[in-house]
């Protein structure tokens, strides 16, 4: 979820369409609380870790 985010945030900078860029800050910001999550080894999901 991280990566996606982050490349839909290169390709809104690039192409310059404010939306991407909306929706990969969003996805980056979720990614990065799950993966936290995971690390804490609190279950996300129903899994024991997330990558």
């Amino acid at each position: 979820m991280i990566i996606l985010g982050l490349v839909l945030l290169i390709i809104g900078l690039v192409a310059g369409i404010g939306i991407l860029w909306t929706i990969g800050i969003i996805l980056v910001g979720i990614g990065v609380v799950l993966w936290v999550l995971g690390a804490l080894g609190h279950a996300v999901g129903g899994r024991r870790h997330y990558w």
